[in-house]
C-alpha cells in the first residue's frame, strides 16, 4: 500500500497545530494522507486518554485521512532506539509513503525533538536492505524509504526553508485544533491552565499561519524544515 503523505505527532494534536492546513489542502486535492501519533498523550495535564482518542478520531474525520493510528509509545519517554526505530520502519514500510511530515526539530516539549529525531532516521533506516522486518501476517517487508521527509514548526518560531499555500485550509486547520476540547481553549473548563490552554496560544496559531501567508503573499500558509537539500526542475514551480 503505496500512500502520498504520512504524518507523525508526538502527541495526538501536534499533527493538527503543525500541518492540518496541509493535510486539508492535499485531501482535497485527491491524495491519500495517513496520521500516525507516537503516544495517547497520557501525561498531558488536562483531558483523559479516552478523550484524547475520540478528540483524534473526530479530526481525523474532519481533515478527511485515510486512517489514523497510534503507536502506544509511552508519552514523555519516547527515545531514538533501536526499538522504537523497528517499530517505526514498520509502519513506514507497510504504508510506504512518498512524503513523511513530523515534529518540529527544536520545540518547547522534549517530546518534540526526540520524535522529530525518531521519525527521520527511522525513514533512513527503513531503506536498507539488510535491516529485516515483517508485517502483521509475518511476511516479510521489503525495504523502503520516503523521497522526503519535512518537519513542521510548533511552539518555537523556527525559520522554514519552505512555505505550504493553506489559503482557504486556515479554517479547516483551526476546526481541526479545537476539535481537541480537552487540550485548548474553553471558557467553561475547570482544568487546570497549561501553556496550550490559553486563547491567546489558539489565537498565536492562527496568527502563525497568517503570518506565514503574508510572507509568501498569500492568505495564509505553513512552514516546514527539509532533511535535504530540495531540488526544482525549473523556476515554473515557483508560485
Amino acid at each position: 500500500m503505496g500512500i502520498d503523505i504520512l504524518a507523525f505527532g508526538a502527541h495526538p494534536d501536534d499533527v493538527e497545530l503543525g500541518c492540518s492546513g496541509t493535510i486539508s489542502k492535499a485531501v482535497l486535492e485527491g491524495k491519500k494522507v495517513g496520521i500516525i501519533d507516537l503516544t495517547s498523550g497520557e501525561m498531558a495535564t488536562r483531558g483523559t486518554v479516552d478523550k484524547r482518542e475520540k478528540e483524534a478520531q473526530a479530526s481525523a474525520e474532519l481533515l478527511g485521512v485515510k486512517f489514523r493510528e497510534n503507536m502506544n509509545f509511552k508519552d514523555a519517554f519516547i527515545f531514538n532506539d533501536e526499538i522504537h526505530q523497528r517499530k517505526l520502519i514498520r509502519v513506514i514500510r507497510k504504508y510506504m509513503p512518498e512524503i513523511v511530515l513530523c515534529n518540529a526539530v527544536k520545540d518547547r516539549h522534549t517530546d518534540h525533538a526526540k520524535a522529530s529525531e525518531l521519525v527521520s532516521q527511522a525513514c533512513f533506516l527503513s531503506g536498507l536492505q539488510k535491516i529485516e522486518s515483517t508485517d502483521e501476517k509475518g511476511n516479510k517487508q521489503k525495504a523502503f524509504r520516503p523521497k522526503h521527509v519535512f518537519h513542521y514548526i510548533q511552539w518555537e518560531d523556527l525559520t522554514p526553508d519552505f512555505v505550504i499555500n493553506i489559503s482557504g485550509h486556515l479554517d479547516k486547520k483551526m476546526e481541526a485544533i479545537r476539535t481537541f476540547k480537552s487540550q485548548f481553549y474553553n471558557s467553561k473548563s475547570q482544568e487546570p491552565q497549561t501553556p496550550i490552554s490559553s486563547l491567546n496560544f489558539l489565537e498565536s496559531v492562527e496568527s502563525r499561519a497568517k503570518n506565514m501567508g503574508r510572507i509568501i503573499n498569500k492568505e495564509a500558509g505553513e512552514g516546514f524544515i527539509a532533511d535535504r537539500l530540495l531540488a526544482l526542475e525549473n523556476f515554473d514551480c515557483l508560485l
